[in-house]
């Protein structure tokens, strides 16, 4: 599963949510979808979508099947959602958001470590990986990435010498 956003807000009193994804496309929810919710770390619980209306091309106020009250939905904020890859292969997207869980593999060192989450300061993406039992932060830059193999969730990329001594 790849994490596409988070369930921003609640919405009127019927348990309705504010679900906000980084996806190019403005209509790929559908109705029959499920979305996975990370209530607790790892821990992915389905919900069933039972109404989706698009609010604006990075927003949907969805209705999920067994929150029917503000107070459940208030539990559901700040959550972040995950779809199945498949969802993810037929809605291709170019933010790097996409990429948290994958693993970073280095053309000379080899594997780095998998991306635990990812930050854009300014106009540059940053990934962040344990790497030798502490936390290094990556750029995210073309010039550096050599493969992104979506499928099989890595990054191959040819690091600088010394990034990862800091």
């Amino acid at each position: 599963m790849i994490r596409v956003g988070k369930i921003a807000a609640t919405h009127g009193l019927q348990g309705d949510v504010i679900f906000s994804h980084f996806l190019e496309k403005k209509n790929w929810l559908k109705k029959e979808d499920v979305l996975f919710l990370e209530l607790n770390k790892d821990s992915y619980i389905p919900f069933f979508i039972t109404q989706v209306k698009t609010v604006q091309h990075d927003e949907y106020i969805i209705r999920l099947e067994d929150v029917n009250s503000v107070e459940q939905a208030k539990k559901l904020t700040g959550k972040n959602v995950y779809i199945k890859d498949a969802i993810l292969q037929t809605q291709q997207s170019s933010s790097p958001l996409a990429w948290i869980g994958f693993t970073i593999v280095d053309k000379a060192l080899g594997e780095i470590g998998v991306v635990n989450d990812i930050f854009q300061t300014g106009h540059q993406w940053l990934a962040s990986v344990h790497y030798h039992d502490k936390e290094v932060l990556i750029p995210l830059i073309e010039e550096m990435i050599i493969d992104l193999n979506i499928r099989n969730k890595f990054i191959r990329m040819d690091l600088p010498e010394g990034l990862l001594d800091v």
